[in-house]
């Protein structure tokens, strides 16, 4: 076997039924023999940044072990986008699926289309607090903090609201 990998990866949603993106994102990870899914955030529901005149995202974000190179990784994440729909006409517009790596290893990897970690996810609630959710331990080494003290310095937190809990707390 390859060498593992660990990758955190952001799923995004807010066209059509949301959560079933959301869900055929999960399975197209699962499915892939060169991933494995480790853990899973719950489902939060957020206003949209940027492009605003849009719908509310469902977000959520997995903890993956992987023997992709970033790259392939890359790849991977591009084709579940294309084959759940996804179009790029508007920069944060609308979107059926989003996948985002976040971070990989403790790596970082600067090229022209990929960037490690995930140049704005500091500042990006929908990304930190299921992240936090599922490591609480996480350390940014470039940034010299930890994800407590980047959570801490969001002024958005309040946006970010559990639609639904992992392991069907909710039900």
């Amino acid at each position: 076997m390859d060498k593992l990998n660990t990758a955190y990866i952001a799923l995004g949603s807010n066209i059509g039924d949301r959560a079933s993106f959301l869900k055929f994102g999960l399975k197209s990870l699962e499915d892939d023999i060169k991933i494995s899914i480790i853990s899973y955030s719950s489902i939060y529901e957020t206003s949209p940044v940027g492009y605003v005149d849009q719908a509310d995202f469902l977000n959520m974000v997995v903890e993956i072990k992987t023997s992709y190179d970033p790259l392939q990784l890359l790849d991977c994440t591009q084709e579940i986008q294309k084959e759940a729909g996804r179009n790029t006409n508007v920069r944060w517009g609308p979107r059926t699926l989003d996948l985002d790596i976040l971070l990989y290893n403790k790596e970082n990897i600067e090229m022209e289309h990929l960037i490690i970690p995930h140049p704005r996810m500091h500042e990006r609630s929908f990304v930190i607090v299921p992240l936090k959710e599922i490591n609480p331990s996480l350390y940014f080494p470039a940034m010299e903090k930890s994800i407590e003290q980047v959570y801490e310095e969001l002024s958005d937190k309040e946006g970010v609201r559990i639609w639904k809990r992992r392991f069907g707390e909710d039900e």
